[in-house]
């Protein structure tokens, strides 16, 4: 697959999907990759990146426009190779009540950073993990789909626990 465009990566979990993607507008046109977004219909988006991150590619407005067609978001923001501080492990406990509404109706989250592979390969651990699955099967499984999926050690025993 060639790392330079706008790619969603979906994972099958219970009866819904969970899949990872770039940051909207690093590449090609923001405009372009929202459409991409829309296009794949998500029911829940969750945004990993930190609001400059958002800003430097223009996708500064992503939650808004978001909200605007009846897409729930949520911003979760982590520095890049990092795991969630206080402020973020405080608002996981909506997210995951949240996400798993979304799961067991058939829905679609998507969970992004700004390469696809690290900060959202850990939110989407860890949805795997709340929805039953053991932490090293389900990073198996994400792997396949992605195989850049969680970056560092802190990722993954983060995304490994089934509490904050």
């Amino acid at each position: 697959m060639d790392q330079s465009e706008f790619v969603i990566y979906p994972v099958a979990v219970g009866a819904g999907h969970i899949a990872l993607s770039p940051i909207p507008g690093r590449f090609g046109p923001y405009e372009d990759n929202l459409s991409a977004v829309l296009h794949w219909a998500p029911d829940l988006v969750l945004t990993m990146t930190t609001q400059a991150e958002l800003d430097r590619v223009g996708a500064g407005d992503f939650g808004t426009d978001l909200m605007a067609v009846g897409i729930a978001w949520r911003h979760l923001p982590i520095i890049d190779f990092g795991a969630p501080d206080t402020a973020v492990n405080t608002q996981w406990d909506e997210v995951s009540v949240l996400a798993a509404q979304v799961l067991a109706k058939g829905g679609k989250i998507l969970t992004h950073c700004f390469g696809g592979c690290g900060r959202s390969g850990m939110s989407a651990l860890r949805l795997m993990v709340e929805a039953g699955e053991h932490p090293d099967t389900a990073l198996a499984r994400l792997r396949v789909a992605r195989s850049c999926a969680v970056e560092t050690d802190a990722q993954f025993n983060w995304a490994a626990r089934t509490s904050a």
